[in-house]
């Protein structure tokens, strides 16, 4: 089983950047890809951006294509989210994923979720 915590949330002005940051433990033969959501209140929990765990290769939402860049360390432990040119739009809990299972853009092929981070952007 994969434990994920999320760190690097908080309050930051419209334009200003962000870097979450996602440790994981245990259970690294199991992991297919690793990505981000996010969830606003009122709304379903949205596929922000993945990153597969074997070659490295990245997928974002429109909304994330641009200003959002999804990274790892080389020891593989960690996973980041450097997000620039932040929105208003943007505010909501950041969670980090991890799935054993082909496909990432949908939440429920997750089999492990961090506690989420708040990001909330300012106008």
């Amino acid at each position: 089983q994969v434990q994920l915590v999320e760190s690097g949330g908080g309050l930051v002005q419209a334009g200003g950047s962000l870097r979450l940051s996602c440790a994981r433990s245990g259970g690294t033969s199991s992991i297919y890809a690793m990505g981000w959501f996010r969830q606003s209140p009122g709304k379903y929990r949205e596929f922000v951006t993945a990153i597969l765990w074997s070659d490295g290769k990245t997928y974002y939402s429109d909304s994330a294509k641009g200003r959002f860049t999804i990274s790892r360390d080389n020891a593989k432990t960690t996973v980041y989210l450097q997000m620039n040119s932040l929105k208003p739009e943007d505010t909501a809990v950041y969670y980090c994923g991890a799935t054993n299972h082909f496909g990432i853009y949908a939440d429920s092929v997750y089999d492990s979720w961090g506690q989420g981070t708040q990001v909330t952007v300012s106008s």
